[in-house]
């Protein structure tokens, strides 16, 4: 090629464009669930709720939130050793188990809880024990109105019933759970004569305890039809609380727990029940 001449110029390759990158199924499910757990979880707590079944979801979400973060970070350590692949395969099939053992267990719940409101429709009632469940403020808790709601039902429906409301006094508070509890039901038009008070309890199988001197006063006892109303959550454990005691024709009766508490109450549930099987108290 002379000096003068023109050089020849090479075209440039086509410029291909590139391929966006996809984030991974993993990282989008954790981006999805982690917000909405640790929302409910904080939600709940800023309301004074510091129950397993709210702090274990808010700790979770936590979790699954900081892992969609540092997602490629997480797995650029594990992919420094065969170990570490292994325990994070392992750590996500116990929860998936522990998702699934919860699942079985609502299901289950779910069932008694609809064959305890069958028996309820069908049985005569000597009386009506209604377990105490917060009074903040001296005033019923929204999962106590429920309970007090359905108990007010029980008792149009059962007209020779007593009904007992039993609750001892909430820390910080200075009116009992049973005597807020009975002022909702009188002004609600139960007659003042027909609800007893139990102002001592602070357990249930001690509301339990404590409501049998009121019905033995009036010639009521262990072998008296006696309906337990507590939240769904609740009433598998009050009904073999209330058996182990010695109530031999008692049942528990559901209220609804008010929806924006409900999951969280029934995983509180699930973590109350293995507490009592590991004590043997089931």
């Amino acid at each position: 090629m002379t000096a003068g001449s023109a050089a020849k110029v090479r075209p440039a390759a086509p410029s291909t464009p590139s391929t966006p990158r996809r984030w991974p199924v993993g990282r989008l499910s954790c981006l999805a669930l982690g917000p909405v757990l640790l929302v409910d979880g904080l939600v709940l707590m800023g309301m004074g709720l510091f129950t397993v079944g709210v702090t274990v979801p808010g700790a979770i979400g936590l979790t699954l939130c900081a892992l969609a973060w540092r997602w490629h970070a997480v797995h650029a350590w594990l992919a420094q050793a065969r170990w570490r692949k292994r325990l994070w395969r392992a750590a996500w099939w116990l929860l998936a188990m522990w998702v699934a053992s919860v699942a079985v267990f609502w299901a289950t719940l779910a069932q008694r809880v609809e064959a305890f409101n069958g028996a309820a429709a069908n049985m005569p009632l000597g009386a009506i024990i209604v377990l105490g469940s917060g009074t903040p403020h001296g005033k019923p808790s929204p999962a106590l109105r429920a309970r007090l709601d359905r108990a007010r039902e029980l008792a149009q429906a059962h007209p020779d019933a007593w009904v007992v409301v039993s609750g001892g006094v909430d820390f910080g508070e200075t009116l009992s759970e049973g005597e807020v509890m009975g002022d909702y039901l009188r002004a609600q038009g139960l007659p003042l004569e027909r609800v007893l008070q139990e102002e001592r309890s602070t357990s249930t199988e001690l509301n339990l305890r404590y409501s049998l001197p009121l019905l033995e006063a009036r010639g009521l006892g262990l072998a008296t039809p006696v309906a337990v109303v507590t939240s769904d959550f609740h009433t598998v454990r009050a009904q073999r609380i209330a058996n182990r005691i010695g109530y031999s024709r008692a049942f528990a009766v559901a209220a609804p727990t008010p929806l924006y508490l409900r999951y969280n109450a029934w995983l509180r549930e699930y973590f109350a029940t293995l507490s009592s099987w590991a004590l043997g108290e089931v």
